[in-house]
């Protein structure tokens, strides 16, 4: 599966979805985050005032922060190289990019036939 991290600007809280008036853009990239999430599909998110160090340790961001400066912000990295920058991918770039089926945008992978979770057939 293919590994992207998304590497944001300073925002007062981890999605910015926080203060009186909310951006739409976050509120929609958190959403659909969450769904990947419940779907298997897991995306890194960075926020530069919570996380300083994961800008620090990746190289590839570092030089991108030291090169263009950190109004460039986000920026999003699959597998290692970055893909888009100053701004969030959109949902069709999302399953393109990760190569995932458009249900995994909306909605959550159904429970095994059976009710059972354990791979040796018992249930858990």
């Amino acid at each position: 599966m293919k590994k992207m991290s998304i590497y944001e600007p300073a925002m007062c809280c981890d999605t910015g979805l926080c203060g009186v008036s909310v951006d739409p853009e976050l509120l929609r990239i958190s959403t659909v985050l969450n769904a990947l999430k419940k779907n298997g599909v897991a995306v890194d998110r960075f926020n530069l005032s919570s996380a300083p160090m994961a800008f620090v340790n990746n190289k590839v961001i570092n030089a991108f922060i030291n090169e263009k400066g950190a109004e460039e912000l986000p920026a999003i990295v699959l597998d290692e190289k970055i893909v888009i920058t100053g701004r969030y991918p959109t949902n069709e770039e999302l399953i393109s990019l990760l190569e995932i089926p458009k249900s995994y945008l909306t909605e959550a992978k159904s429970a095994p036939q059976g009710g059972c979770c354990c791979s040796d057939g018992k249930c858990c």
